[in-house]
């Protein structure tokens, strides 16, 4: 199956429901787990959908087992939590009024309020080790060159694991390649690291998609 991001996505009823927006992928196994629908029509975030909810995948569109609302409920692909800071004291207090200010008549009481400023925390719902990566991603060869750029993904339809990758280089006219999966060193959201030199790259044939 071939992944490439932008391709439109639809639920089971043929509702668009976005466009394929990230790969979430085992950098060990090559596995893919899970696909990161962009929002759209449907969804007003980008959602989580698994693997076993993925149908067909051609060039052209994505068909996922399932009506728009049983979509609608899964796990957005973000979620933001405020969070006191590891390093804060969370008994930290100050008083106001000051404890000694008051009138004539008497003293007010003395509130507490905690002296605590809550710090922005995102968190993504995908499986721990595996790693969202995006179209546009930089491929760095072994000896530090930047060859390209990630354009696709191939997967294998019977245990759906990335069999190659398809980078791409050039602005106006692009060329591209495609690499095996065993090639891949290391992966992360922005940047994937090859285990081989440029040169090696240099010397395989420009890849033609099919259509």
């Amino acid at each position: 199956m071939l992944f490439k991001s932008g391709v439109d996505v639809y639920s089971s009823d043929n509702e668009k429901i976005g466009t394929l927006h990230r790969v979430v992928m085992d950098p060990k196994s090559k596995e893919v787990t899970h696909i990161v629908v962009k929002e759209g029509f449907l969804f007003t975030e980008d959602k989580v959908v698994p693997m076993d909810l993925v149908g067909s995948v051609t060039d052209e569109r994505i068909a996922l087992q399932g009506s728009k609302e049983h979509l609608g409920e899964l796990p957005d692909y973000e979620e933001t939590h405020y969070v006191l800071p590891d390093e804060q004291a969370s008994d930290s207090v100050y008083w106001y009024p000051p404890a000694d200010w008051g009138t004539a008549a008497g003293r007010y009481p003395a509130v507490f309020y905690p002296q605590s400023f809550y710090v922005r925390k995102t968190e993504r719902n995908i499986p721990e080790g595996t790693v969202g990566l995006a179209e546009g991603s930089k491929v760095i060869a072994q000896d530090g060159d930047h060859v390209g750029n990630i354009e696709s993904l191939i997967t294998d339809p019977k245990d759906d694991r990335v069999t190659h990758v398809v980078v791409s280089s050039g602005l106006l006219t692009k060329e591209r390649k495609i690499i095996p999966a065993y090639w891949l060193d290391s992966v992360t959201e922005d940047e994937v690291r090859l285990a081989v030199e440029s040169r090696l790259l240099e010397r395989l044939p420009e890849y033609h998609p099919q259509g």
